[in-house]
């Protein structure tokens, strides 16, 4: 179930990637880290007991606008992105995470950032005789975003260029299985870059004026699933599934906005209401507590053409068990297959507590 899961958050995003051939330029980046873990929860604070190094390769495509989406967001790069971390500490262990990115640039295409999406492989997660005081990682593939802002030069020397600046990582498996306090990395980052093509010469193709978009609301239909745990250690792994609908309205090209209503039937409350029920009597569960929710929300999606980036905030209307508070997050990618159909892979937490990792599929009317 692990490999599916990591296979599955991997292939949502290669899809966004496979565009036009044409374009043969290529460059390879190798940048070493140095940081620190941020202590985004003192339950933690055990585990920061030093800097965190590593190293980051990309292999990046660049784009000259064949595709209108290019030339709208500046020439992105499309890569991969493979970082080795050494947490420095033998409770955490190392990572090897493998990533999809965009490299989006600004000023004159002096300042890069790069965003990726992967899965990490950590050597020492949780294990109750073994590696009890690891309460960061619960299992050994982790969900895993790179964040990167550089100031970056290529072929400045017969290829090779320069990049500079900060690094974020994050790790964590989304309440997959318990614990998962999950790190996040902040790092300053030096390094080289190499233009594979580095006689080549490809112009950009300009932005072309395009129609104004005149689309009137649609309407959605999503229906996800997934496994998660409390975080209760041990209490089990159980599956759930979330309807939603809401209505979109595009504001341009890029962006729309949502409106809409989520009910999630999350079973592994079902036994957290057992649990506390019988072990915390001071906390008045009653055993028969429905564990079912609904919410409403109001979201954002940036359309980069066939993938979109998705954000919506919202609130529980329906809340007789209470598990982390009222309000609630979602983030993740979407996948267009033509105009209607899509898959989505997103994450719902509650402001910076992962609840789980959503596996959807729905419909654009």
């Amino acid at each position: 179930m692990k490999w599916l899961f990591s296979a599955l958050l991997l292939c949502l995003v290669f899809v966004g990637f496979s565009q036009s051939k044409d374009s043969t330029k290529y460059i390879f980046d190798l940048s070493q880290f140095h940081g620190s873990i941020l202590l985004h929860n003192p339950d933690i604070s055990h585990l920061i007991s030093a800097h965190p190094a590593g190293l980051i390769l990309g292999f990046n495509r660049k784009r000259f606008g064949e595709e209108a989406w290019e030339a709208e967001y500046g020439y992105p790069d499309t890569g991969f992105s493979f970082v080795y971390q050494d947490m420095r500490n033998a409770t955490l262990g190392q990572h090897y995470g493998f990533y999809a990115h965009y490299n989006f640039y600004f000023f004159k295409r002096n300042l890069q950032f790069r965003i990726g999406q992967g899965i990490a492989y950590n050597t020492d997660p949780y294990d109750k005789n073994t590696n009890f005081r690891n309460n960061a990682y619960g299992s050994h593939f982790l969900s895993s975003t790179l964040l990167m802002l550089n100031y970056h030069k290529e072929n400045l020397i017969a290829g090779f260029g320069v990049k500079a600046g900060l690094s974020l990582i994050h790790y964590s498996n989304a309440n997959f299985k318990a614990p998962n306090t999950s790190t996040n990395t902040a790092a300053i980052n030096f390094g080289l870059t190499y233009d594979l093509n580095k006689d080549q010469i490809v112009d950009y193709v300009p932005k072309q004026p395009t129609e104004k978009i005149r689309e009137p609301i649609r309407y959605n239909l999503v229906l996800r699933g997934g496994v998660n745990e409390s975080d209760v250690i041990g209490s089990g792994q159980y599956g759930f599934a979330i309807f939603s609908a809401y209505a979109d309205k595009k504001m341009g090209r890029k962006s729309a906005l949502q409106l809409g209503t989520d009910a999630f039937f999350s079973n592994f409350l079902k036994e957290l209401i057992r649990f506390q029920s019988i072990a915390f009597p001071e906390m008045d569960v009653a055993p028969d507590t429905d564990f079912k929710r609904v919410g409403f929300f109001i979201g954002h999606e940036l359309f980069i053409n066939k993938m979109s980036v998705l954000t919506q905030l919202g609130y529980y209307v329906y809340y007789p068990f209470d598990f982390e508070g009222r309000v609630y997050n979602r983030v993740g990618l979407k996948r267009y297959f033509g105009d209607k159909v899509f898959g989505s892979l997103t994450l719902k937490s509650h402001g910076a507590a992962a609840e789980a990792l959503e596996f959807g599929i729905g419909i654009r009317l």
